[in-house]
């Protein structure tokens, strides 16, 4: 699962953007973040960005690999084990993902 996300970070990034991971721990709970400052998500295709078999438009087409399902099949597990996925977008400035996972 994390996996995935941090692939999609790199392979959004254009050469010279950056891609940052950090942890956490607040309210009993390990908060990790994949930050890029890649293309973005406009705010019209973030609502959907979860659903399966879902692509968004432009950069984000088949060329670049994938089925649209990682980010559905990583909401699926977050939310089995009692965590969160949150992702905060902004076209042409970068994402934030925020895994939130339950503290043992």
């Amino acid at each position: 699962m994390l996996r995935n996300i941090v692939e999609n970070a790199l392979k959004y990034t254009p050469e010279g953007g950056s891609v940052t991971i950090r942890h956490s721990f607040a309210d009993g709970q390990v908060i990790l973040t994949v930050a890029d400052t890649g293309i973005g998500i406009s705010s019209e295709q973030l609502p959907h960005i979860f659903d399966r078999f879902y692509r968004t438009e432009g950069s984000r087409s088949r060329t670049r690999g994938g089925s649209g399902l990682g980010l559905a099949i990583a909401k699926a597990i977050m939310e089995r084990y009692g965590g969160s996925i949150a992702i905060a977008s902004t076209p042409g400035q970068g994402t934030t993902v925020t895994l939130r996972f339950m503290g043992g």
